[in-house]
């Protein structure tokens, strides 16, 4: 059994709602997840297998407490790549990119949550329930990717079993992340259950796992999510 997480104390410091969200995930070799991971985080897996996940979305809503949205910056299309881990037995998301097309929150992402967000030029579009979604990462000093899918829910609401694949992939509620110095933080996020459905997708290119050098092969699991309002709280350190 894992360890519980300490009830949340401090008041919350973000609030953001996430949009139009797929859920695009890869299942791999434990080992090679393993060796992409600083001390102190040990790859999580289930079934003996590790899982890569491809999230793109849109953010809305995205302001400090007490504060209002702004105009320009509150709202933006970002695209995110992770994998799923411990650190002391307890379960969280490891992010290995999260590209954004707004760069004040890349900028403030990066120094206050230790989060590697890039620069990127997105675009979105929904019509008819379907998303076309495009990004191309133009963060100076790194490696360019890319990512192009259109994607659409499917078939009826899911409530999924707490030990289903469906729960694991999503019922995460903690991050991680590390500093330049290689200490490691936690983040907490609360929400309501995921409304999840099923999702059918077309990706037409993904590049996102280039620099770790890890080939995706087959097609994808899929899940879809129309709207989700996500509180956060600040890091607190693990490690």
């Amino acid at each position: 059994m894992r360890p519980p997480l300490p009830p949340i104390r401090a008041p919350w410091i973000l609030r953001m709602t996430w949009r139009d969200l797929c859920f695009l995930h890869w299942p791999l070799d434990p080992d090679l997840i393993a060796r992409t991971l600083p001390a102190g985080v040990e790859v999580d897996t289930r079934a003996g297998r590790a899982w890569l996940g491809a999230v793109p979305f849109r953010m809305t809503g995205v302001s400090p407490r007490l504060l209002p949205d702004v105009p320009g910056v509150s709202a933006f299309p970002e695209l995110n790549l992770r994998t799923y881990v411990t650190v002391d037995g307890v379960p969280g998301v490891w992010f290995y990119s999260l590209d954004a097309a707004q760069p004040l929150a890349v900028r403030l992402a990066r120094r206050l949550f230790h989060l590697p967000y890039f620069d990127a030029r997105m675009w979105v579009d929904r019509r008819e329930g379907v998303t076309r979604y495009a990004s191309l990462r133009t963060h100076r000093g790194e490696r360019p990717a890319r990512f192009a899918a259109a994607y659409r829910p499917v078939g009826p609401a899911l409530n999924p079993a707490p030990q289903s694949l469906d729960a694991w992939l999503t019922d995460r509620l903690v991050l991680y992340s590390a500093d330049g110095r290689g200490r490691v933080f936690r983040g907490r996020v609360a929400h309501v259950a995921w409304p999840l459905r099923r999702a059918v997708a077309v990706v037409g290119e993904n590049t996102l796992t280039d620099g770790l050098g890890v080939s995706l092969l087959g097609e994808p699991h899929l899940l879809h999510a129309e709207h989700l309002e996500v509180r956060a709280w600040p890091l607190e350190r693990v490690r």
